[in-house]
């Protein structure tokens, strides 16, 4: 009897200790398959990622967007812990950030390439510009030297023969029409086009201004060299394995997105994962 008391004990301990370890494992389970992760973006990106919002959460994944109308903040607000990943810059941009800013921000997936475009409300064509003309250009640091390079793509000017270093309007070395190049905020650039000529803006900017891409009277060209505008999910380096993160990578890299992506933009914008440059 009494060794039936000591095996009795023995398996009630035994059957103690798995039922602890269930609801531990259970509870852990639970734990991460329920994920909370905000991701930044800017303006008309919401329709490409609200699809993706509904796919992670039967994957027990909340995707909260948070919108900006600028393109210095969701870095700073990444930076903060205020966001976990964002979703609105290019591998330039990043690059360029992080030196300014002494930042740590990586890339853990590609998004889209979207060119940039010329527009006008006077001009039918570039050729059309008149000797004087004023131009706006995007003026952080990344996109001026991308709105430039496209002026000169489009024969307007000649710029100092550099891939090393970012230029700006100091390094144009011929303006035969002598044209005004104002760098403005990117989000200005579409709003300019009343006070100016032509106007480089970046597609985002143009797809919330309404600017069809149709109507631009001149598009950036997509070369091998073009690689550093591809558009990216980024996070800081310390998250870079995040095993969450890269879920909400996996479900925006699908053909459907790709779809997506190409009717919000109305096929100015190409799925940058799978591009063949």
């Amino acid at each position: 009897m009494k060794k039936l008391n000591k095996l009795t004990k023995v398996l009630l301990l035994a059957i103690s200790f798995f039922s602890i370890f269930a609801l531990v494992g259970c509870g852990q389970q639970k734990d991460s398959a329920n994920k909370t992760v905000k991701i930044g973006i800017y303006g008309s990106d919401d329709r490409v990622w609200k699809p993706i919002v509904s796919k992670l959460k039967k994957q027990g994944i909340t995707l909260k967007i948070v919108e900006f109308n600028d393109y210095n903040t969701p870095n700073k607000a990444l930076e903060s812990g205020e966001l976990d990943v964002n979703a609105f810059q290019n591998y330039h941009f990043m690059n360029d950030w992080n030196k300014a800013n002494k930042g740590d921000i990586v890339s853990i997936g590609d998004t889209y390439i979207a060119p940039l475009r010329v527009y006008s409300k006077s001009l039918k064509s570039i050729s059309e510009l008149k000797d004087g003309a004023k131009v706006a250009i995007p003026s952080d640091s990344t996109n001026e030297d991308r709105g430039l390079r496209v002026l000169q793509q489009a024969g307007l000017i000649k710029l100092k023969d550099s891939s090393s270093k970012l230029l700006t309007t100091k390094d144009v070395t011929e303006n035969p029409k002598h044209l005004d190049i104002t760098p403005l905020d990117a989000a200005q650039t579409a709003h300019s086009l009343t006070d100016v000529a032509i106007a480089v803006v970046n597609n985002d900017v143009a797809q919330d201004a309404k600017l069809k891409p149709s109507s631009a009277i001149y598009k950036e060209k997509i070369t091998k060299e073009s690689k550093p505008y591809v558009n990216i999910v980024a996070t800081t380096k310390k998250n870079k394995d995040n095993k969450t993160y890269k879920k909400v990578v996996k479900a925006y890299q699908t053909e459907a997105t790709a779809k997506k992506i190409k009717e919000v933009y109305n096929g100015s914008t190409y799925a940058a994962w799978n591009y063949k440059f």
